[in-house]
């Protein structure tokens, strides 16, 4: 790694350790303007030594490089303040394009974590979502993924065809689908079901 770093004259490797105890002292007393860490460093990991460079060295952006590719390990990495976030599996110009973005003051994720992040977006929105249905739209939702018609949710549920149909209408649109297949979906997503 540090070769690739080296490799571009406007960079410089101030200093290197084998461990996040060392790490830290490193970075407290060179004051680099970007921290390169591995997530699997001994002593002291790579999440935790971001969460104690953001509070002692706020200046100092981190980027993780790492072979963790884990959601958890990623969401733990950005909420400790890490500015960005490769895979050592990623080509060498993602290392160097992370360390460019990030030296300009902009976040930088490789491909695999970009689309890590933006399918929590979207599970979280959906997540979101299903909080706002009513514990009627629930009911009905659950049975209409279930494949049951109209009349028979009215029938199980003691309420009139139309009733079924405005809680119907009013959980596809809250669930952001057309279609009795994309609701189906949708439910098999949320567990309302299972497949």
């Amino acid at each position: 790694m540090s070769e690739i770093i080296s490799a571009n004259p406007a960079w410089e490797v101030v200093g290197e350790a084998a461990d996040g105890d060392t790490a830290f002292e490193l970075a407290l007393s060179l004051r680099p303007d970007i921290a390169v860490l591995d997530v699997s460093l001994p002593h002291m990991n790579g999440v935790t030594l971001t969460r104690r460079l953001k509070q002692e060295a706020p200046e100092i952006s981190v980027l993780l490089f790492t072979m963790r590719d884990d959601d958890e390990t990623v969401n733990e990495g950005l909420a400790a303040g890490a500015k960005g976030y490769i895979l050592k599996t990623d080509t060498q110009q993602h290392l160097s394009a992370a360390i460019s973005a990030i030296g300009a003051r902009r976040p930088y994720f490789s491909p695999w974590v970009s689309e890590l992040l933006l399918d929590g977006l979207v599970q979280d929105r959906k997540r979101s979502r299903l909080k706002t249905f009513t514990v009627r739209e629930l009911e009905v939702a659950q049975l209409i993924a279930e494949g049951q018609s109209n009349k028979a949710i009215a029938r199980d549920l003691s309420i009139s065809v139309k009733t079924v149909e405005t809680h119907r209408a009013s959980a596809m649109r809250k669930a952001g689908v057309r279609t009795a297949g994309e609701f189906v979906r949708f439910a098999i997503k949320q567990h309302l079901i299972t497949p």
